[in-house]
């Protein structure tokens, strides 16, 4: 019983050790031993699961410094300004509703609060330095991500305490519609390699908690949903620097559900990963940026997101609407007029073996060829 005990010890102390080690060096930019074991990678494979994401807003502690003007009032503060002696339900509560979902047959003379700030977390996506661009937290300009000046006043998405954020990073994990997977193949090290491929699925099992439940480990397997999930892959080719993971840019439909019975997507056109791997490859941390498709952005919005939601944040759906539209900055149409706007998600990931119909594990083959054809089609 004495050893036994002992042996525990041991364990747990060695795993608090190693996971000390890795999110220190994790936080302050890895060194990569080419001689490291690397957790799941198996013939030049390894896969991670999506396990944390939220809209990339920039926060100071009071949010002064990017919205001096205060935040956003919602649906319930423009409510009584409309309607101070109430009226007939048709006359009021429908015609409201009714204006978050055709927002533009009705007017809105609303003051609607968007960033200030020049800092930004994103990507440079138009590899332009534009005076309206922003800079990342680490000085690096051109970043462009428009949607964060939209809704970055906006309580609901601004976490810790905005409902919107917090149901996200909550529901991305606990979904099982939600469940994105990244698997990179042609992996020759996970510290630099010049020529990998990344495709994206939809999975469909849960994930592998530890004893509390509280945290997704590394190690679990997922299987990937090619039948319902076939809209969701997408490949495209990477690259490994200093142990940090990008890819080209891919148009891709990323998968969303709220209230388990209410799935959907986001379109998202010329999307990237950059993200920062551990050095043990247990996981991985970065964004994942692009250019929504802002007409699929709202309705997945206002499908999922009712009024009562929205009133605990103090968004307006017919105000962000109209400024969705005014801050588009990609992909115009024939008129010239954009239909995208510049975004970016903070995504964290786990490694797993993500598991194919027509084989095992991934990574029991050495090409990733087939897979990406397959994807492509």
């Amino acid at each position: 019983m004495e050893r036994t005990r002992t042996m525990s010890w041991i364990r747990i102390t060695s795993r608090a050790v190693c996971a000390a080690t890795l999110l220190t060096g994790f936080g302050a930019g890895a060194s990569f031993a080419e001689d490291m074991p690397v957790v799941g990678l198996k013939n030049g494979t390894i896969g991670f699961a999506l396990v944390g994401a939220r809209w990339s807003l920039h926060q100071t502690p009071d949010g002064k410094a990017e919205c001096p003007e205060g935040f956003n009032e919602g649906p319930r503060e423009q409510f009584k300004a409309l309607y101070p002696n109430g009226g007939t339900v048709e006359g009021t509560q429908l015609e409201r509703e009714s204006a978050s979902r055709y927002p533009m047959d009705k007017g809105d003379d609303f003051t609607y609060r968007e960033v200030k700030g020049k800092v930004a977390v994103g990507l440079d996506l138009d590899g332009k330095t534009k005076a309206s661009d922003f800079v990342s937290p680490d000085g690096v300009k051109g970043i462009d991500n428009e949607l964060y000046r939209a809704i970055g006043c906006t309580r609901l998405f601004r976490a810790p305490d905005g409902t919107f954020a917090h149901f996200t990073n909550m529901w991305v994990r606990e979904f099982n519609f939600n469940r994105i997977l990244f698997e990179v193949t042609g992996v020759d090290s996970i510290a630099n390699d010049d020529d990998v491929t990344v495709t994206m699925y939809r999975g469909k099992d849960k994930l592998i908690t530890d004893a509390s439940g509280a945290n997704i480990i590394a190690g679990g397997s997922v299987r990937v949903d090619e039948r319902f999930g076939k809209r969701f892959i997408r490949a495209t080719k990477g690259k490994i620097v200093n142990g940090v993971l990008t890819t080209d840019p891919v148009d891709i439909s990323y998968p969303w559900a709220v209230f388990i019975a209410r799935p959907g997507y986001y379109e998202i056109k010329g999307a990237r990963l950059s993200v920062n791997l551990a050095p043990g490859g247990e996981s991985a941390e970065g964004v994942l940026a692009g250019y929504n498709d802002v007409e699929a952005w709202y309705q997945q919005l206002v499908r999922s997101w009712s009024t009562h939601h929205s009133s605990y944040g103090g968004l307006s759906q017919p105000s962000l609407y109209r400024v969705l539209h005014r801050l588009a900055d990609g992909y115009p149409d024939a008129s010239g007029a954009n239909t995208a706007i510049s975004s970016s998600i903070s995504i964290k990931l786990v490694q797993t073996f993500i598991e194919h119909p027509d084989r095992a594990v991934a990574g029991t083959e050495s090409s990733g060829k087939s897979r990406t054809e397959t994807a492509q089609r």
